[in-house]
């Protein structure tokens, strides 16, 4: 393999002038030596060039809108430079990515990351190593496209190949592979640079499929598990290695052996009290990953008695600003589904109350005496409550008796509205996480949130957001407008009608579904006043819109909103004699499509209640070819299908309703005697007694 069988035209690149700067003449003096025809000159020139830019922002600013980052590239890739000239135009170019995100867009718009794959192919490993370290320097970047490395399927089996060839190299490529493994939760930041690294591509790796596939596929874990036992200083740290393998937690099994050892066993021992920190929190999470993924049982030792209280008590206010944001949200993430975890967790080391300290951080009696890490902290302290939030929602998504001790903690309603008003728009979804996980509770609707009033910030945030809060926020507000809530008749009064109709019309599926869910639990029981309203703002066409939207979900809360609007005679009456005809022809497309059996079952509901009006039942009885379906369905093999359509029949039939005998009538000669003999030789007693 030789060194030009990746190529890539760095010089025809534009470079996108995503800064402005002030260009000296001494930035002009850098670049023009690089043109000088000595190779000698040039490698001198290089090498002031790195000198000049370290820690020099400006300087790296200047020299990329001088054009000396394809200049850089070219030599890099020329098989004619040097191993020291190229190995050093590596280096300047890592230093350059070290620069602010403008730095990295431009080099990344200068094609660096190929011409560095491109470099990966030659034998000089010192030279090998100035590339790989500009690239983990690129790739940790927010800005750069991760899909960059998966371009060519030939690079990362190479990457995989040049893990043994030294600690470095396995440092920098288990870096680049845990931020390029899309993530489902927040990395783990880290400051070391060795040990922790390898535990956080290890919690990636229960990531999305895609690039998880990929490592796994190339021979991830058999390439990296091996490197968590390493005797040397940089591996016994763990942080490159572990970060990698996290990230292929979701295609291993807990069988999976490290030096004769479970790879699980491997993380328990580095959650050991006496190791770093961040081991143990990486450590940790990489668990927590593989427990997510399947690959452990919620309910095994490692994950109750090792993983969890790990977690906890990385959430203590000794620990520093971010390892008990990591702590929080990771534990959260580990029993977001699990019932038992969660109320485990609710006893441990008075996880409730110590989160209420998230909110207080730092606090004026701050033992903090470093000032830049007061000032860190004070900067980033909004991810304490961020994390708080989320921590409290997942503890209290199931059980009634946590979510009661969590309004119960000081001043936490109060929290909770504020959180709703937040600059930052990561608190603010958090917060209302948190606000729709505490709402499945009848009694916190009853008093915390009548109380607080917390249906006013949650209008509020519905009125401009993004749609992932949006999401959440209607959610919440679907378990607000539930009857039994006594926000639901102020929320009434403000108007809320035309924002959920607005929401139906929304591409997200999920604001589709929530809009359409609370306008059906806004409907039930309400008077005829509310359920006009309801369908003059969202329209007869808009319904029917929404009674062939190809998401099931919205369909089912479509169906179940007509059937609550067509409830009350007097209601069914009036809305027929208004929509009536449309509202049949809807019935009828459903009856005959190719939809499931609950969906059926909620449409022949409808048609009971309709059944139900006193003038309204006429728009059945003149359809024949509706009670040839009824009829249909009644002798259907399924149950369901078979009572609901039967207790439509039995409306129309009813004796003390004017016209019962001739409807009667109407139905023997149709045949519906004979179905309904035979059913009261159904095996199910409901059947029968209907």
């Amino acid at each position: 393999m030789n060194c030009v069988d990746w190529e890539v035209n760095v010089l025809k690149i534009p470079i996108k002038l995503t800064m402005f700067t002030e260009v000296t003449a001494t930035s002009r003096h850098y670049v023009d030596r690089l043109f000088d025809p000595d190779p000698q000159k040039v490698l001198q020139g290089v090498i002031d060039m790195k000198n000049a830019v370290i820690g020099n922002n400006k300087q790296k600013a200047n020299l990329i809108v001088l054009g000396a980052v394809p200049r850089l590239l070219y030599l890099l890739q020329q098989s004619s430079s040097s191993a020291e000239l190229r190995t050093e135009c590596a280096v300047v170019l890592g230093s350059l990515a070290m620069g602010t995100e403008n730095n990295i867009k431009s080099l990344v718009d200068c094609h660096i990351i190929p011409a560095l794959l491109q470099g990966l192919l030659c034998p000089d490993l010192v030279f090998i190593e100035a590339c790989l370290r500009c690239l983990r320097t690129v790739f940790i970047s927010p800005v750069t496209p991760v899909q960059l490395l998966y371009t060519d399927p030939t690079v990362i089996p190479h990457l995989m190949s040049l893990l043994s060839r030294s600690q470095r190299t396995q440092e920098y490529i288990t870096q680049i592979f845990s931020h390029c493994c899309k993530v489902i939760y927040t990395p783990i930041r880290h400051n070391m640079m060795t040990t922790s690294l390898f535990l956080h591509s290890l919690s990636i790796l229960s990531a999305p499929l895609t690039h998880q596939t990929v490592l796994f596929n190339h021979g991830a874990i058999q390439n990296i598990a091996p490197l968590l036992i390493s005797p040397s200083y940089k591996v016994e740290h763990k942080h490159t290695f572990m970060s990698h393998l996290k990230c292929m937690c979701v295609c291993v099994s807990c069988s999976v052996l490290v030096d004769g050892e479970l790879l699980s066993q491997v993380f328990v021992r580095m959650m050991q009290r006496d190791k770093p920190i961040e081991m143990q929190l990486t450590a940790a999470k990489c668990l927590t990953y593989m427990c997510r993924a399947g690959a452990i049982r919620t309910d095994d030792n490692c994950i109750v008695l090792k993983t969890l209280p790990c977690l906890v008590r990385m959430c203590s206010k000794d620990r520093l600003l971010e390892e008990r944001v990591e702590g929080a949200e990771t534990l959260a993430f580990l029993m977001e589904p699990d019932v038992e975890l969660q109320r485990i967790a609710s006893i441990t080391d008075h996880l409730v109350a110590m989160l209420a300290d998230y909110f207080k951080y730092p606090s004026s009696v701050s033992a903090i005496t470093d000032i830049k890490r007061l000032d860190h902290d004070l900067k980033h302290a909004h991810e304490l409550r961020q994390a708080a939030f989320k921590l409290y929602a997942s503890l209290g998504s199931n059980d009634e008796d946590i979510r009661k001790k969590i309004t119960e903690t000081e001043n936490m309603m109060d929290r909770i509205v504020s959180g709703l008003s937040e600059s930052s728009i990561k608190v603010r979804l958090a917060a209302v996480r948190c606000l729709h996980s505490l709402s499945r509770s009848v009694q916190q609707l009853r008093t915390s949130f009548h109380d607080h009033a917390v249906w006013k910030p949650l209008m509020k945030l519905l009125q401009n957001a993004p749609d992932e809060v949006l999401v959440m926020a209607s959610s919440t507000l679907c378990n607000l407008l539930l009857e039994f809530s006594p926000s639901k008749e102020p929320i009434l009064e403000s108007g809320v009608i035309e924002l959920l109709c607005s929401l139906t019309q929304s591409d997200s599926p999920a604001l589709r579904v929530n809009g359409i869910w609370a306008l059906m639990n806004m409907a039930f029981q309400a008077d005829q006043k509310v359920k006009v309203e309801i369908m003059r703002a969202l329209g007869t066409e808009q319904l029917f819109r929404l009674l062939s939207d190809p998401d099931a979900n919205v369909l089912m809360k479509t169906l179940g909103l007509l059937r609550n609007l067509l409830s009350t005679r007097p209601h069914i009456d009036q809305i027929m004699s208004s929509h009536g005809k449309q509202i049949m022809q809807a019935v009828t497309l459903i009856l005959e499509g190719e939809h499931s059996i609950e969906v059926k079952e909620q449409t022949l509901c409808i048609l009971a209640n309709i059944a139900d009006g006193n003038t309204a039942k006429e728009l059945i009885m003149t359809n024949d070819d509706m009670l040839q379906k009824v009829k249909y369905y009644m002798g259907h093999s399924n149950v369901k299908l078979q009572l609901a359509a039967t207790f439509c029949i039995s409306n129309l039939v009813w004796n003390e309703e004017d016209g019962s005998q001739e409807r009667q009538d109407k139905l023997r000669e149709m045949g519906f005697v004979d179905i309904l003999h035979k059913l009261t030789q159904a095996s199910d007693p409901n059947l029968c007694d209907r």
